[in-house]
């Protein structure tokens, strides 16, 4: 933790000094976070008030082998500069900090109040603008934490990417339905086991 604290700015360590570290448990990641430590840390303040940390290990990129090493030699930061650098309002809590035995991690809330949308309610036309939305929101983003007038030239003025984008995520929907089929099948036919989410237990 004072690890972690020394890598905010000092109007974040001030606030989170009015909290005490009261548990720590460990969380079982995501597909894309398989075999990386991860947790979650319970603060509370004087008053009683919660704020719950994720922590999660923080290893180097797969792109290291292609482009070289980062010229940032801890991986946790790493991380929180490019969340810095590509989004518009960053958790204010982003930070890093170096664990046991050399391992590095990244810090940030486990609920920063982010807004989501039920796309399986939305109407055609509400998709559609919810679309564009994401796609200026990713291109703002690969402009900030990239250099945009290469980018541009890169792309043109005619939709050859777009359409490449278009098939490839076509083709990606296609093969996660794929993916689905035979995980059903195999679920049916007894090869694995699958339960509703609400009847996994921790014990389980």
């Amino acid at each position: 933790m004072d690890s972690y604290q020394e890598s905010l700015p000092d109007d974040r360590r001030q606030l989170l000094n009015r909290y005490r570290l009261a548990d720590v448990v460990y969380k079982v990641v995501g597909i894309g976070s398989v075999g990386l430590r991860c947790g979650m840390l319970l603060l509370r303040d004087a008053d009683d008030g919660a704020l719950v940390l994720q922590v999660k290990e923080a290893r180097a990129s797969v792109l290291e082998p292609f482009v070289g090493p980062s010229r940032r030699t801890h991986h946790g930061q790493r991380v929180v500069h490019g969340q810095r650098v590509m989004q518009a309002a960053s958790d204010v809590f982003l930070g890093w900090a170096t664990g046991y035995a050399g391992r590095h991690y990244y810090f940030r809330q486990l609920r920063d109040m982010k807004l989501s949308v039920k796309i399986d309610e939305l109407s055609i036309a509400d998709l559609e603008d919810f679309v564009r939305l994401c796609a200026w929101a990713l291109a703002r983003a690969h402009a900030k934490a990239g250099d945009a007038i290469p980018i541009a030239g890169y792309l043109g003025k005619s939709d050859a990417f777009d359409q490449a984008l278009g098939a490839f995520a076509v083709a990606y929907a296609d093969h996660v339905e794929q993916d689905f089929d035979v995980l059903q099948r195999a679920a049916q036919s007894g090869q694995i086991h699958a339960a509703p989410d609400e009847l996994v237990s921790w014990g389980a």
